[in-house]
């Protein structure tokens, strides 16, 4: 776990330095204001898009959004995260590629609250259904609007955050689909209070992921501990099937200290499986397979990646055997079926006839490559190639 926190410091270090530089133009997002009618005010979001999304071949894929709350304490620590975690660097693939939306706070206690939280002065809490109905029916059509995204939302919180997170959860209708809360802040519910929301819970709660992390409070760390795992446990006996949810301890993290580590290992309890080593797949059955099991964990219809069964394709199709260059074929023909507007799914299956010595076939893909994108050079001079062979 320390080797961990360790490469995580170094990893935002990284991020401080390059921020530094900007002389040299390198950001990591983009600031955006929205006017909200619920909250009655403006409001200040943050975005950081995948590194692929603005590559031209690329142009029809989407992506599921990673809502943070606290975006400035957060945003740039996970938006490094998130970046090296799905792009594959040296080999890491461990979740999708996603877009990164960091909301800034303006009144964290009146956003984050659900309820009323009686004190002896007075106070402004209890806005968090309001507050969720901004991010909801406001914030999430002005990012499917200017963005291509897929119909899968993460809510990440931490501390009040964390329990805006748990309760968002608990709702029978909601528009997120798995959730991260890091020591959310269950002091502010009484006995009473969360005996209540767990009596209400619906079967809706049970389609989605929950990822709760608790951090070590020292002296009070007992009482802390205590309402997590009480909440965590009375979950999994409503469960009536597998429970979606993972709830973890940190010993050596306090408050301050969990969220990246917390965030780190959330992410991967919810797309637990996406990294499949390329060199452990032999079928297309095998892969489709481990993915609808992965789709129906996560109640969103996930495809292999792209990416992926092309690398699986190309290792076959560079083998000494035959039949492995003829099973080449089937990965490239997923790729084409699961991602229809990809012009280099359809290059590839051309190379793969070609290489087989069906140059008919392989023309064939290549000129619908070519539809795909009238600038595709690879395509054009092997059309032109192979045909002269002809």
């Amino acid at each position: 776990m320390k080797h961990h926190l360790l490469a995580i410091i170094l990893f935002l270090i990284g991020i401080h330095q390059l921020k530094s530089q900007n002389e040299n133009g390198i950001v990591i997002g983009s600031k955006h204001i929205i006017q909200s009618t619920l909250l009655n005010e403006e409001r200040e979001y943050w975005v950081n898009l995948p590194e692929s999304y603005h590559k031209a071949e690329l142009s029809y894929k989407k992506y599921p959004i990673l809502m943070i709350l606290d975006g400035n304490a957060h945003f740039k620590s996970i938006s490094g995260m998130v970046n090296y975690m799905s792009t594959g660097y040296n080999g890491n693939l461990k979740i999708p590629e996603m877009i990164v939306v960091a909301i800034q706070n303006v009144n964290r206690l009146r956003d984050f609250t659900p309820d009323k939280v009686v004190t002896i002065r007075k106070n402004d809490s209890g806005g968090g259904e309001q507050f969720l109905s901004f991010l909801e029916n406001e914030l999430i059509p002005e990012l499917e609007r200017n963005y291509r995204t897929e119909p899968y939302r993460i809510l990440f919180g931490h501390s009040l955050g964390g329990l805006l997170a748990v309760h968002t959860f608990l709702k029978a209708q909601t528009n997120f689909n798995a959730f991260i809360a890091v020591d959310p802040s269950f002091g502010t519910w009484d006995a009473e209070t969360m005996d209540s929301k767990l009596e209400s819970v619906t079967d809706n709660s049970f389609r989605r992921f929950l990822y709760i992390a608790t951090a070590n409070w020292g002296r009070r760390n007992i009482r802390n501990r205590d309402r997590h795992i009480r909440f965590y446990e009375a979950l999994h006996s409503k469960s009536k099937n597998e429970f979606n949810a993972k709830l973890e301890y940190f010993e050596n993290e306090n408050h301050g200290s969990v969220p990246p580590i917390a965030f780190y290992n959330g992410i991967s309890a919810i797309f637990d499986g996406y990294g499949i080593n390329y060199q452990s797949i032999e079928t297309t059955e095998q892969l489709s397979k481990h993915f609808q099991k992965l789709s129906q964990r996560l109640s969103w219809d996930m495809k292999p990646p792209e990416e992926l069964v092309n690398r699986v394709a190309y290792r076959m199709l560079q083998g000494n055997s035959q039949g492995e260059k003829v099973k080449a074929l089937t990965f490239f023909e997923l790729n084409t079926r699961n991602y229809p507007e990809s012009y280099n799914a359809f290059d590839s299956l051309g190379e793969a006839f070609e290489t087989l010595g069906n140059n008919e076939k392989a023309i064939e893909n290549y000129k619908k490559s070519l539809e795909l994108n009238s600038n595709n050079a690879n395509a054009n001079h092997k059309i032109k190639s192979l045909s002269k062979v002809d």
